[in-house]
């Protein structure tokens, strides 16, 4: 019998969950938590198997109680189960321990086979952000896709989010999205920065 922990902040889901995963004979739902704190002293006591992490959550988020949950307990297998399939959030995910990452629109039977998969030491990944953790080009440019690329080189030129938009023909709010996801795949917090590892990393 496979022991699960259900961690989300909306009771409905973790209701949901626990219906659907109490219905396979080969699991068995032992507790819920509804964020990364609570988990952590939910777990240290029941302990499970898998643990199905959601990663928005108050007080403590997914990425740092998968880290801390990992640290505490080293077998336990933390499959992140959330609605953002962006490449930054993918890989904080995976690189804080977890063993799996599946967005919640996926059908309820390949979750059942997740949490099997993940208790039996495989990677159960979405295919949708399976990619986030393949190598794009050259390691300079990070996880950067070309338009990305694009905006980050004007962005060290001193435009502003509306010339660059003007220039590449996209919307403003793209550009700040673009410019957003800059910011956290190379691991800066203003555009000076961005414009410095720009200098130093792109030819």
């Amino acid at each position: 019998m496979i022991k699960v922990a259900l961690v989300d902040d909306h009771q409905l889901i973790r209701t949901g969950l626990r219906s659907l995963l109490d219905s396979d004979p080969g699991l068995h739902v032992i507790a819920e938590a509804s964020n990364g704190a609570e988990a952590l002293e939910v777990l240290a006591s029941e302990r499970a198997d898998v643990v199905l992490m959601d990663l928005s959550m108050p007080v403590m988020d997914g990425v740092e109680a998968t880290a801390r949950l990992r640290e505490s307990q080293p077998g336990v297998r933390v499959v992140v189960l959330t609605s953002f399939s962006d490449r930054a959030r993918v890989q904080e995910a995976i690189g804080a321990g977890a063993i799996g990452y599946l967005l919640k629109d996926c059908e309820p039977s390949e979750l059942v086979n997740a949490v099997h998969a993940a208790a039996a030491g495989h990677v159960p990944l979405d295919p949708r952000v399976a990619g986030a953790l393949l190598p794009t080009g050259e390691s300079t440019n990070k996880g950067l896709s070309p338009r990305e690329l694009d905006v980050l080189k004007l962005v060290s030129q001193g435009l502003a989010n509306k010339q660059i938009a003007r220039a590449l023909g996209i919307t403003e709010r793209t550009v700040k999205t673009h410019v957003g996801n800059i910011f956290r795949e190379i691991g800066v917090t203003d555009r000076t920065s961005a414009a410095m590892w720009a200098r130093d990393h792109l030819s």
